[in-house]
């Protein structure tokens, strides 16, 4: 396995056990590890921070070079939200465990440049499955469905 993904499902793994959505991600910038993130919209109560934002977040300001050389590791399709953060920095590649569960607007985002590669991870399916089963009202919150 790609260890720049494993770090991704640690991340969703982690938000997990404190309670959260179970999404994980990382960023990686020229070959090198820059941020990991998680979703921590329960955890802080947060409107925003998907596990995406939360981990570009967690990179803190970087040039336009560093994001047209960057690649985002998501274990979930990402949202209208996130998406629309990466076409914003131009980030040219983003890696997805899954989009079984949810699919965000991959289709806009291949239309506008982005290389996606969709995983179908088995790890990351049954991870949403299993949450989404136990807490459906949860889900639906964070994708904006109530």
């Amino acid at each position: 396995m790609d260890p720049f993904f494993q770090v991704a499902i640690e991340e969703a793994q982690k938000g997990l056990l404190e309670g959260g959505i179970p999404i994980g991600s990382a960023l990686v910038v020229d070959g090198k590890l820059r941020s990991r993130g998680h979703n921590h919209r329960v955890q802080k109560g947060s409107a925003i921070l998907h596990a995406e934002m939360h981990c570009l977040e967690e990179a803190g300001r970087l040039t336009p070079r560093e994001y047209r050389n960057s690649v985002l590791y998501t274990t979930l399709s990402p949202c209208d939200m996130c998406s629309g953060t990466a076409l914003l920095y131009k980030i040219p590649k983003i890696v997805i465990g899954e989009n079984q569960t949810f699919q965000g607007p991959e289709s806009y985002l291949r239309k506008r440049g982005v290389e996606l590669v969709i995983l179908d991870d088995a790890e990351c399916i049954k991870l949403m499955d299993n949450f989404i089963a136990a807490h459906p009202q949860l889900w639906n919150e964070d994708i904006g469905v109530i």
